[in-house]
C-alpha cells in the first residue's frame, strides 16, 4: 500500500487536542517544580511527522488564552502547520498533570472537561480540509477525540466524510482512554468508523472495539485482523509495546521485534509510533519498511522523556544502531 502525493497537497492532516502539559519532579501534594510544555496525541504525531520532513497540518481548538499561545507557538515552532487551529473564546485550553510517583509509575490528571478542545467543530475540519486546493494525502484520527464530546465527535464525523470525498486515505489508532468513556461506548464509535479506514493502528486489546460484538469474544489478533481486513481495512498494525508490532494485510502477517533501548518515559511511545507508520507509508516503502521506522520511532520516545521531545529527526534514525557509548561528531 502507498499514498500517492498531490502537488499543494498536505501530507497528514490530523485533528484533535492538544492541551498543557505540567510534569512535576515528584508527589503533586508536596509541592515542588514542574516543567512546562504541551501534549496531546494527534500533535504528538503531527510533531513527529515534521521532523521526519513531511507536511503535517494539525486542526484543533484551544482558547483565546495564554495557554493556548503556547500550544500554537510550540506546533509553529515544531514546522507543525497550525492554520486548521481555532480560537475558542467561550472555554479555556485543556490541562494535564504528570506525577512522577515511582521510578516506573507516573499518574496522570487531566483538566479537560469543557475545554476548548472538546468544541472543536464540523466547520472548522472543513476550513481545515479546504485550507490548500488538494486535499490532504493522509487523514489521521485517534479514538481520544470523539470521546471528547458531541461536538467533537461530529468534527470526527464530517472529517471521514470528507476523506471519503477527496480520495484521502484514513489512519485511525484506536487509543482508548477508560477516563473518557467505556468500551461500550468506545466500541459503537469505532465500529461505525471502521468503513471509511484505511490503516488500523491498536493494541491488542484494543482490537475488540473495533470488530462486531459477535466476533470479539475470545479472538486472537490475528482473528481480529483477519475479519477486519474482510470489511474493507487494508492495514490492520497491532502494537506489542516491548514484544514489537505485528502488521495484517491482503498478503499475510509481518512482525518487527521492539528496538532494544534504555526505556525512561513510555508516554508518547505510540504516537512517535504510528508517525513512523505513517511517514514510511508517505515514503512508499512496503510492509517491513514502515513498520522498522515505526519500531525506530517508537524506541527513540521510550528512551527520552516527554510526550513527543524525542521524537527524531529522519538524519537521526540511523543513530540507534550505533554502539554503547558512541559520540556522534
Amino acid at each position: 500500500m502507498s499514498v500517492t502525493g498531490r502537488a499543494g497537497a498536505a501530507d497528514v492532516l490530523t485533528l484533535g487536542e492538544s492541551m498543557v502539559a505540567l510534569r512535576g519532579s515528584g508527589p503533586l501534594k508536596l509541592g515542588g517544580s514542574m516543567d512546562v510544555s504541551i501534549a496531546g496525541a494527534e500533535s504528538n504525531v503531527a510533531i513527529g511527522l515534521a521532523r521526519l520532513g513531511h507536511t503535517a497540518r494539525w486542526a484543533g481548538a484551544v482558547g483565546e488564552d495564554e495557554a493556548g499561545e503556547l500550544v500554537l507557538r510550540t506546533l509553529r515552532a515544531e514546522g507543525v502547520d497550525v492554520s486548521g487551529a481555532t480560537r475558542d473564546p467561550d472555554a479555556p485550553t485543556g490541562l494535564i498533570l504528570f506525577e512522577p510517583r515511582l521510578p516506573e509509575v507516573t499518574r496522570v490528571h487531566y483538566y479537560r472537561a469543557g475545554s476548548a478542545g472538546s468544541r472543536l467543530t464540523a466547520a472548522a475540519v472543513e476550513s481545515a480540509f479546504a485550507a490548500t486546493p488538494d486535499a490532504p494525502r493522509v487523514l489521521h484520527l485517534t479514538g481520544i477525540t470523539p470521546a471528547l464530546g458531541p461536538s467533537a465527535l461530529a468534527a470526527c464525523r464530517r472529517a471521514l466524510e470528507l476523506a471519503r470525498e477527496h480520495g484521502t486515505t484514513v489512519c485511525l489508532d484506536v487509543n482508548f482512554r477508560s477516563r473518557l468513556w467505556t468500551e461500550a461506548e468506545s466500541a459503537a464509535v469505532m465500529r461505525s468508523w471502521i468503513p471509511y479506514v484505511d490503516v488500523l493502528i491498536a493494541s491488542d486489546d484494543e482490537l475488540p472495539l473495533c470488530v462486531p460484538e459477535t466476533t470479539a469474544p475470545g479472538g486472537t489478533a490475528a482473528a481480529l485482523a483477519k475479519g477486519l481486513l474482510a470489511q474493507g481495512v487494508r492495514e490492520v498494525v497491532v502494537k506489542l509495546g516491548a514484544d514489537g508490532a505485528t502488521a495484517y494485510g491482503t498478503d499475510g502477517e509481518l512482525h518487527a521485534p521492539a528496538r532494544p533501548v534504555r526505556a525512561v518515559d513510555a508516554v508518547g511511545a505510540g504516537d512517535a509510533f504510528v508517525a513512523g507508520y505513517l511517514s514510511a507509508l508517505l515514503d512508499g516503502e512496503d510492509v517491513a519498511g514502515r513498520l522498522d521506522r515505526a519500531v525506530t520511532t517508537g524506541a527513540f520516545a521510550v528512551a527520552s522523556h516527554g510526550d513527543w521531545e524525542g521524537a527524531p529527526t529522519r538524519s537521526e534514525l540511523g543513530l540507534l544502531g550505533a554502539g554503547p557509548g558512541t559520540v556522534v561528531r
